[in-house]
């Protein structure tokens, strides 16, 4: 029973996560981004204060190189990463960044041991550094570096991949449809009800059609 449910579920899952997943982490990581470099555009250039903090090669360029250099990656590749274009080598960029981020300001000072340097997995500086917001963006990255922007990106587009790749079917959609959105309501009802119900409504078309072909 339970490998006939998942040979049923699973491959219509995988298609359809090809088309959600990647577009939820680069919505999610472009507006952060985006939101950085807005903040850099606008703001005053505090990267001189740390000198002697940013790693090789950037340790030998000036405060104001590394501070345009920053704004504008991060303002340019926000917006390539929502398009899903050259999405892998965006998220690289945004992964060289951020590990640049934590050297130069969310790495402790020093630290003595594991246990003392995994107390800087928090948000807020407590004297052992703040890499927890970095390292989940790191986590992120990761599977758009090596798998991509996803179904629903320019790059699959321009790529022109064969009609045979799967799309997911009625019940693909309608199970995680309403398996994602029906928690989703306890925050935001409107939004959660109403996916809940076109999943609901996607897994009686799929019924109905299998009965026609019956």
């Amino acid at each position: 029973m339970i490998r006939t449910a998942a040979s049923l579920y699973t491959p219509r899952l995988d298609a359809v996560g090809r088309w959600l997943s990647p577009l939820a982490l680069r919505a999610l990581l472009a507006w952060e981004f985006y939101e950085s470099g807005r903040e850099k555009l606008g703001g005053a250039n505090w990267f001189a204060d740390l000198d002697g903090r940013f790693p090789f090669p950037f340790s030998v360029l000036p405060a104001s190189i590394n501070w345009q250099l920053a704004t504008w990656l991060e303002l340019v590749g926000s917006v390539l990463l929502l398009l899903g274009l050259a999405t892998r080598s965006v998220a690289y960029v945004f992964w060289v960044l951020t590990i640049v981020a934590v050297a130069a300001v969310h790495w402790p000072d020093q630290w003595h041991g594991l246990a003392e340097l995994w107390q800087g997995y928090a948000i807020t500086d407590q004297g052992y550094g703040n890499f927890k917001l970095p390292l989940l963006f790191l986590a992120m990255l990761l599977p758009l570096i090596l798998g991509g922007g996803g179904a629903l990106s320019l790059d699959h587009l321009l790529a022109r991949t064969p009609a045979t790749v799967q799309r997911g079917d009625r019940l693909g959609w309608g199970v995680a449809l309403l398996a994602l959105s029906l928690p989703l309501a306890a925050v935001l009802p409107g939004i959660g009800f109403g996916g809940a119900a076109l999943g609901a409504l996607l897994l009686v078309l799929f019924a109905l059609r299998q009965r026609r072909s019956a």
